[in-house]
């Protein structure tokens, strides 16, 4: 309720709204377009991800490669990719976090609040 017993601007709300989702549109779009990496033994192997979590990319150093030891390679592989999505969410948290806080301050699925 608005003090003083007035009634809400139903076109202000609405405008707000509007302006808030097109805010969050360009800042999904801008993760979508913005890459961040994540690596693993000493940088042996490289990941690169979007901000909004694709993979786009994989490095890895040949000598990271031992055919006799690929289990290794797999975990360097593993904590390369999980590095590069804890950027990603790192970054999701940077740009969308303000905007959630002004639908409510509830947050938004996948972000802490």
């Amino acid at each position: 309720m608005i003090p003083g017993g007035g009634q809400p601007n139903m076109q202000q709300l609405l405008q707000q709204a509007q302006k808030m989702q097109q805010d969050l549109q360009r800042a999904q779009e801008e993760l979508a377009q913005t890459e961040v990496e994540g690596q693993a033994g000493g940088g042996l192997v490289r990941a690169t991800v979007t901000g909004s979590g694709e993979l786009r990319s994989l490095k890895i150093d040949p000598k990271a490669v031992d055919p006799e030891d690929t289990e290794t390679l797999a975990d360097l592989v593993v904590a390369a990719v999980q590095a590069a999505n804890e950027n990603a969410q790192t970054l999701q948290q940077q740009k969308l976090g303000p905007l959630a806080q002004g639908l409510g301050g509830g947050g938004l699925p996948g972000l802490p609040s």
